[in-house]
C-alpha cells in the first residue's frame, strides 16, 4: 500500500471521467450522427421504415423511465479534456511521498523495537535503580540496588562503603515511603518542628559475602523500640537471583537537637509517628557486648595523622556522615592485612560528631584472635577515631577473614526476616 502511494506520487493517473467519455465515444461510433436524444436517425435511403418518435414521451427501458442526455456532446467532452501537459503539473506529489517515507520508517522502528532491544537476561527486567516499595503488612521496606562498577574495589566486589550507603538509603526511603519524612534528613514533622534530628550510636555488621559488579542485591530494613529513648533498626541484605544471605546489621539511633547539638528525649508527638511501624521482634544480629578497648598513641599499633574532611563529607545536618568515618577507620588498617583478609564484621560506638573544621587521626591495634570468635586465621583489630586535642569521635572493633581464592556463595546462610506482627 506504501509503494503504490509512492508510485502514484511519481506516475500520475489519467482521470477515469476522461477515459469513460473517450469509451462512450468509441463504442457510440461518433457523435456527429446523434440527434438530441443521443440516438442515431436511420438513413432514409436504407429502405427501412421511418418512424416518428414522440418527443413529448420519455424512453423506457425495461418499464422504467430513464433521462436523456441533452446538450452539446462535443462541448462536454471538450470540457474534460485533461490541461496542458507541462513541467509544474508532472511534479510527483510531495505530500503523499512524505506520508510515505514516514509510515516506512515508523514500521521499521517499530520492527527494531519488538525485535531487538529485547532484554537478552532474565535479570534486566528488574528495576534495580527503583525507590522500593513496603512488604509484610507496611512494616518492612524493600529496595533494590545494582553494583555498579565504580562501587566495586580491588578485589573486584563491593566495598564496605558501599553496602553502608545502602543502608543508609533504605532507612530514609523507608521514612519517605512511610509518609513520615519530614524538612529534616529522615526527619518525622514532628521531629522538625522542635528541631530534633536522628544520630545512631552503635552500629554493627556482619558480611558473610561480597556482591560483585553486575549483582543485585535486595535489602530489608524495618525498626523497632530501643530502650526508652532509643530506636533499633536492623538489615537484612540478600542476594536477589539466589536469595542468599549477604550481609547482616543492626543500629540504635537517639535524637539530638540541631541548634543545641544535644540529647534529647523521644517527644510524645515523635512517639506517636513512629510507633505504629515498630516491630516487636529481636535484633537480627546478636549483639557483641564485648567492651570496645580505648586506644592511645602507647598501645596503638598504627596511627594515621592530619584527616580532614571535605565539603562533600558533610550531610544536610551539617556534620560528617557516619558512612565516612568507617572509611577513616579503615585507613590505619595495615596493607598486609587488606591485601590478604575481608572485613568480615565490625562494631562501632559513635562518641561524638565531627564538623568540616575538625582535624582527626585515626589509630588501630591489631590482635590475631584468641577467643575462637574469628574464622580459622581471622585477624581482629581495635579502632579509634578521635580529634588532635584527644576527644573520642568512634570507637570500633572489626574483624577480617582470609580472602577466598574464589567467591564461594554457596557458605553463605539463609536468613529469614521477622514474622509479621499481630
Amino acid at each position: 500500500m506504501v509503494a503504490t502511494a509512492a508510485a502514484s506520487a511519481f506516475f500520475p493517473v489519467t482521470s477515469s471521467s476522461t477515459s469513460s467519455a473517450k469509451a462512450s465515444m468509441m463504442l457510440s461510433g461518433g457523435s456527429d450522427n446523434l440527434d438530441a436524444r443521443g440516438i442515431k436517425p436511420k438513413s432514409a435511403s436504407s429502405g427501412g421504415l421511418q418512424v416518428k418518435a414522440n418527443a413529448h414521451a420519455a424512453p423506457k427501458i425495461n418499464g422504467t423511465k430513464v433521462t436523456t442526455q441533452t446538450g452539446n456532446a462535443k462541448d462536454e467532452d471538450s470540457s474534460h479534456s485533461p490541461p496542458p501537459r507541462t513541467f509544474i503539473n508532472q511534479l510527483p506529489d510531495w505530500g503523499m511521498l512524505l506520508a510515505a517515507i514516514t509510515t516506512i520508517f515508523l514500521a521499521a522502528e517499530k520492527q527494531w523495537t519488538n525485535l531487538d532491544w529485547k532484554p537478552r537476561r532474565p535479570d534486566m527486567l528488574v528495576d534495580p535503580f527503583g525507590l522500593g516499595r513496603i512488604v509484610h503488612d507496611g512494616f518492612i521496606f524493600r529496595q533494590n540496588f545494582g553494583i555498579r562498577s565504580y562501587e566495586i574495589g580491588a578485589d573486584r566486589t563491593a566495598s564496605i562503603e558501599t553496602l553502608m550507603n545502602h543502608l543508609q538509603e533504605t532507612a530514609l526511603n523507608h521514612v519517605r515511603s512511610a509518609g513520615l519524612l519530614g524538612d529534616g534528613f529522615g526527619a518525622t514533622p514532628e521531629m522538625s518542628r522542635r528541631n530534633l534530628i536522628w544520630v545512631v550510636t552503635r552500629m554493627q555488621v556482619l558480611v558473610d559475602c561480597y556482591p560483585s559488579w553486575g549483582d543485585i542485591v535486595e535489602v530489608d530494613t524495618w525498626v523497632g523500640p530501643s530502650g526508652k529513648n532509643g530506636m533499633r533498626r536492623d538489615w537484612l541484605v540478600r542476594d536477589f537471583k539466589t536469595g542468599q544471605t549477604l550481609t547482616r546489621a543492626t543500629s540504635v539511633w537517639v535524637m539530638m537537637n540541631k541548634k543545641t547539638r544535644k540529647l534529647s528525649k523521644i517527644p510524645e508527638e515523635v512517639r506517636g509517628e513512629i510507633e505504629p511501624y515498630f516491630i516487636e521482634h529481636a535484633a537480627i544480629l546478636e549483639e557483641d557486648s564485648r567492651k570496645l578497648p580505648k586506644l592511645d598513641d602507647s598501645n596503638a599499633d598504627y596511627i594515621c595523622r592530619g584527616l580532614t574532611p571535605r565539603w562533600s563529607d558533610l550531610d544536610v545536618n551539617q556534620h560528617v556522615n557516619n558512612v565516612k568515618y568507617i572509611g577513616w577507620i579503615l585507613q590505619s588498617a595495615p596493607i598486609s592485612i587488606l591485601e590478604s583478609h575481608e572485613l568480615a564484621g565490625m562494631t562501632l560506638e559513635y562518641r561524638r560528631e565531627c564538623g568540616r573544621d575538625c582535624m582527626l587521626q585515626s589509630l588501630a591495634a591489631v590482635s590475631v584472635d584468641c577467643e575462637g570468635n574469628s574464622p580459622e586465621g581471622g585477624v581482629e583489630c581495635a579502632h579509634l577515631l578521635r580529634l588532635e586535642g584527644g576527644a573520642e569521635i568512634v570507637r570500633g572493633r572489626t574483624e577480617w577473614r582470609p580472602k577466598r581464592t574464589h567467591n564461594f556463595r554457596s557458605m553463605g546462610q539463609m536468613t529469614q526476616i521477622p514474622a509479621e506482627t499481630t
